[in-house]
């Protein structure tokens, strides 16, 4: 999810999610794009390794997910593959980018 993809999220809902009990969690970096942190394609792919973990333990903490935007790339899709494999409920503010209605 990039910035642009959050902010479809209206902004009172962004404020509120914290205050009803959840958790909001989006992407920290952009791993497409050469980053200084990130210059060495094996340092890079290292750093994607340990993101992915964290997203996967961020997954498992939660009681639903909630894909924003309306594009989906191999890691969310792994994303939202691993969260119904653990049988989280899964929306989409675009469901039709679901890549299994």
């Amino acid at each position: 999810m990039s910035e642009p993809d959050i902010a479809q999220v209206p902004p009172v809902q962004k404020a509120e999610e914290p205050t009803h009990g959840k958790i909001v969690v989006k992407p920290g970096c952009d791993m497409k794009s050469p980053h200084e942190p990130w210059p060495d394609p094996v340092e890079a792919e290292a750093l994607k390794v340990r993101l992915d973990d964290l997203h996967r333990a961020k997954i498992r903490l939660a009681d639903e997910v909630l894909v924003v935007g309306d594009y989906i790339g191999d890691s969310t899709h792994a994303e939202i593959a691993y969260a119904r494999s653990l049988g989280k409920p899964v929306q989409f503010t675009h469901p039709e980018v679901d890549p299994d209605p």
